[in-house]
């Protein structure tokens, strides 16, 4: 095994290491995190959240025990292999030993870390379109059009991931075209390869036509609720956060895409950050959105500057750009992870805010970062349910209806109880549903904010209700939850399911 292979395994062993240490002991898991995991027992081509890739990723999490370990298990190895792509791109380039370590070092410490935190599509995502770009340049290198049919095997799989992958052909096209690399468009065997990545993707097609899309409401109630608020010059903000460590390697990389000449070939891709980022602004995209951007131009620029500082007093300047991403990274391991107890948070509040991290997708400042409030209080909701499910005599014939699926979710993934199963008219629960199911009782999980706490609604219905428990965490997203029983349904409550089910489907 040589030098440079030592080193890849040592940041692949370290970036499994750091990734476990990121997360306290005081959080459970996402609000995300519990769906996507639900999604293993429902498999199908396509759901209203998320293409199928992350449920197949879920169902292998599912025969492996299901344990926290492996939830966590995949967004690292997602992340460890972005760090190997880079690292090829590099080699690909030709680039030296320092280039190698430059790039492995300022993807290593970037918003990565954080990012690879929550078993989400997003860490898979990121290591799709740096692959992709990986790919597109052996094809120009080589022009083997066997990279046509990878990189359209590539975007497939990316596709069937998460559709912002998208966002990646559309600022390569003109890209394509502002540039010399434009006769790829007289290829022959890159429209077989377009063919072949859409019958990877068609089943997924299918599935969002025989749905009526889902995807168009989904991306319609995104825009209305939380892409309202995205403020444009936030957006390029985050961007340099994300890589702050970084950014003199990436922009070096994207300035000598236009300057250096043996990048010369590679020009398109100083056009393609710029028609991307655009693209992502115009439409008010979230700023995550374009991490998968930025990986490909640390290759770029760790092969730029290896070459510039490789001769002279230069060479003393490797050491300042490989700590710089160490250094800086430092502020942001204090406060851009789940590292540090709710308490200690609200207790040192400054040096969140200052950051942007208290500010929610409603546009205002809350105690916690969203993404650490959705990983509170989870377990112990799943807890004091089953202890409300534990009172009732016959759960065969009991249905458990959540207000939103992070409740369902969380109560599927804690409870104790192989008769608890959670269901919910929001996101993908909405199409699991039990409609075939005898319903005698039914145990309600509310939002403190419901507009019924009375339940008036249910009390026709019901020959006894009452309010069973309540879970209350200050710190959490949903600071308290109530837990109702309803008991002796004097009406078919299948058929009312059915019928409140296709409202909810016609209205959206």
């Amino acid at each position: 095994m040589n030098k440079k292979t030592l080193l890849l395994l040592g940041f692949i062993i370290l970036k499994f290491v750091l990734q476990y240490s990121l997360i306290s002991a005081d959080y459970d898991l996402q609000r995300d995190e519990y769906l996507h995991l639900d999604q293993a027992r429902h498999l199908a081509w396509g759901y209203q959240s998320v293409p199928p890739f992350t449920s197949w990723i879920s169902y292998l999490i599912y025969l492996l025990g299901n344990s926290v370990f492996w939830v966590k298990f995949f967004p690292a190895l997602f992340g460890a292999l972005t760090i190997v792509v880079v690292w090829k791109a590099i080699e690909e380039m030709k680039g030296s030993l320092f280039a190698l370590v430059l790039g492995g070092t300022c993807v290593f410490f970037s918003a990565l870390l954080r990012l690879n935190t929550l078993y989400q599509p997003n860490s898979f995502d990121v290591l799709c379109w740096t692959t992709f770009y990986f790919v597109l340049i052996k094809y120009i290198n080589t022009e083997n059009i066997k990279w046509l049919f990878v990189g359209a095997t590539v975007f497939a799989f990316g596709f069937l991931n998460k559709y912002n992958i998208s966002f990646l052909i559309i600022g390569l096209i003109p890209a394509f075209v502002a540039t010399k690399q434009r006769k790829i468009f007289t290829q022959p065997k890159l429209y077989v390869a377009l063919v072949l990545g859409l019958l990877l993707i068609l089943p997924n097609l299918l599935w969002q036509y025989n749905n009526k899309f889902p995807v168009i409401h989904h991306l319609k109630e995104l825009a209305d609720t939380q892409l309202v608020n995205v403020d444009r010059f936030e957006f390029l903000k985050s961007q340099l956060l994300f890589f702050i460590g970084s950014f003199f390697v990436i922009l070096s990389g994207w300035l000598a895409l236009l300057l250096y000449k043996p990048f010369q070939k590679y020009r398109l891709f100083f056009w393609s950050i710029i028609f991307t980022l655009v693209v992502f602004m115009y439409f008010k995209a979230k700023d995550y959105y374009a991490i998968g951007l930025y990986p490909i131009y640390i290759s770029f620029g760790s092969v730029y500057l290896a070459e510039q500082l490789k001769e002279g007093w230069k060479r003393y300047l490797q050491p300042v750009l490989i700590l710089l991403p160490i250094l800086l990274f430092i502020p942001m391991y204090k406060a851009f992870f789940p590292n540090k107890s709710p308490e200690y948070i609200v207790n040192h509040a400054k040096a969140y805010q200052k950051f942007g991290l208290l500010r929610w997708e409603d546009g205002k400042d809350h105690l916690l970062p969203q993404d650490f409030a959705d990983m509170l209080g989870w377990k112990e909701l799943a807890i004091k349910v089953d202890s409300v499910a534990a009172t009732l005599p016959d759960l065969e014939h009991t249905l458990i209806l959540c207000d939103n699926y992070g409740q369902a979710g969380a109560i599927n993934y804690y409870t104790t109880n192989k008769k608890v199963v959670a269901h919910s008219f929001n996101a993908d629960y909405i199409n699991w549903l039990p409609l075939d199911k005898e319903i005698k009782d039914v145990i309600l999980v509310k939002e403190d904010d419901d507009d019924d706490k009375g339940r008036s609604r249910e009390i026709p219905i019901f020959d006894t209700v009452y309010l069973a428990g309540k879970r209350i965490n200050k710190y959490a997203r949903e600071p308290e939850i109530s837990i109702y029983v309803l008991r002796g349904a004097k009406i078919d409550i299948s058929k009312r399911i059915k019928v409140e089910m296709e409202e909810k489907k016609n209205y959206k």
